[in-house]
């Protein structure tokens, strides 16, 4: 099933020159041959172009170190961790909200996420000329290269804001092509943007259940509409978020919470949308996401960042079994065995990141879970509560709970089903990198952060800067966001 982030996938990396450091470094299909094209004239050479495109999330400038200090570290769920001197390059001051310009996982993000948008683009490029591929196969292969590419322009908006939208292949020595490159667009039209692939990619992706069993990694039609809700929950757009929420079928929450983030519960019922781990050598898992991580310290396994807060700690409910479950504590022993020594440096890790079979690998096989039905519930709960829908909203919620062990809500009024539902999104989600997007989408962002000893400036920690190199390189194009100057 994992191996489908590298089947071919080094066959392909000379048409992956990407455009990370130089934004118009960007490596030409035009520059192919026919008779390199030809190669890839079938199903498998077709279905490369789209795995490379998978393959990137696996690279550490995508979903690993950067990433976590970005969507995790600086929220009120996580300290830095590790060692009070050991500062990770940059995680001090995300854990700090200090941050400038010229942050590595700012700009590493950043680069990243357009680097895999440029392989995107390539394989939309180059995928319609195959002519030898299936053409059912081509549209799919479509499909899923435009939920990607809105997967990825839905995080640097959610980051940085307004971004430039690049959609083809560019000319570098096209005075169009650079001002498109390097000139930032409105929020609302990459939004926009992400919902006209979303769209498409509803309209030819399968629905799970279609796929082989080694394929159910793939992006789906359900893939499509839960994002396209997302979308939709970050733009208030509450009776869209309703609509498309009730076109996410086939799928459902499992019994088991915990079960669901270990080797055995990957890609199951309630799973959406996932990237896979592989965990096996030479096949490549994701880069250091477990290993920075896992436990420090006599006897631990890895380099203790991103540690939960005693603020999470304190959000569960008594009896919540997802506590447990998303949190490693010091002398405690884990579902496979391994002892937590009290001899580690941190009181709590990251269970969510724990890897059995390969605890001391450095690419492990851990997935991360970016959609689940769950949250899909939890989104509808909230857009439902918004349009004075609060009974059904209220059902929803209680599905969450009773799952996790706890009674129904108590909530009944508005105000408080809509502060119980992020509450739930909170200790449901926690780990799963939203809990930072979250608090700037509802507005709970300075309080939230001001009770766990953090300083949240309203009108700039909303957004993270963009990379000085960026706004360098656009030489007047783009502007900086607020607050960074």
């Amino acid at each position: 099933m994992k191996k489908i982030y590298i089947t071919m996938f080094a066959l392909s990396a000379c048409f992956f020159s990407g455009c990370a450091d130089d934004y118009l470094d960007v490596n030409q299909t035009e520059s192919i041959s026919t008779a390199d094209i030809e190669l890839f004239n079938n199903d498998a050479g077709a279905t490369t172009f789209v795995t490379a495109i998978y393959s990137k999330f696996l690279d550490w400038d995508m979903t690993s170190f950067g990433w976590i200090g970005l969507s995790s570290i600086t929220s009120d769920d996580a300290d830095k961790g590790s060692s009070p001197g050991d500062t990770g390059s940059d995680k001090d001051v995300l854990d700090a909200l200090t941050y400038n310009a010229s942050n590595p996982s700012v700009e590493s993000t950043f680069n990243a996420n357009y680097d895999g948008i440029n392989r995107c683009n390539q394989a939309l490029n180059i995928i319609p000329k195959l002519d030898k591929a299936d053409a059912g196969l081509r549209a799919r292969l479509i499909g899923e290269a435009k939920f990607l590419r809105a997967f990825m322009y839905f995080t640097l908006v959610k980051a940085y804001g307004g971004v430039p939208i690049v959609d083809h292949l560019p000319n570098p020595t096209s005075e169009q092509d650079k001002i498109m490159l390097l000139t930032r667009k409105t929020a609302a039209e990459v939004y926009a943007f992400i919902e006209s692939d979303l769209n498409d990619a509803i309209a030819v992706l399968p629905i799970k259940s279609v796929y082989s069993a080694n394929e159910k990694a793939r992006a789906s039609k359900g893939s499509a509409h839960a994002l396209l809700a997302k979308v939709n929950l970050y733009q208030k757009n509450w009776q869209k978020v309703v609509d498309n929420c009730n076109l996410v079928t086939g799928y459902s929450i499992v019994p088991d919470y915990a079960a669901m983030f270990r080797v055995g519960g990957e890609n199951g019922d309630e799973s959406i949308f996932e990237i896979n781990g592989v965990g096996s050598v030479p096949a490549k898992g994701i880069q250091g996401y477990s290993a920075t991580q896992g436990a420090r310290g006599a006897g631990g396994w890895g380099w203790g960042f991103n540690t939960p807060s005693q603020s999470l700690v304190n959000a569960y409910e008594v009896g919540d079994v997802r506590k447990n479950a998303t949190i490693i504590f010091r002398g405690t022993t884990l579902y496979d065995g391994r002892v937590v020594p009290v001899t580690v440096e941190n009181e709590r890790y990251n269970f969510k990141a724990y890897s059995s079979a390969f605890t001391d690998g450095w690419e492990t096989d851990v997935n991360i879970k970016y959609l689940r039905y769950a949250e899909v519930l939890l989104m509808k709960a909230e857009a439902l509560n918004e349009l004075n829908q609060t009974p059904a909203a209220i059902v929803l919620l209680n599905q969450i709970r009773n799952r996790a062990g706890l009674a129904n809500t108590t909530a009944v009024s508005q105000g408080d089903v809509k502060t119980a539902i992020w509450k739930e999104r909170r200790v449901e989600m926690a780990f799963e990198h939203d809990r930072f997007f979250d608090l700037v989408r509802t507005g709970q962002a300075a309080a939230a952060f001001a009770v766990d000893g953090k300083t949240f400036t309203v009108g700039k920690n909303e957004l993270f800067p963009i990379p000085d190199s960026f706004i360098r390189q656009a030489a007047g194009l783009s502007s900086q966001n607020p607050g960074y100057n």
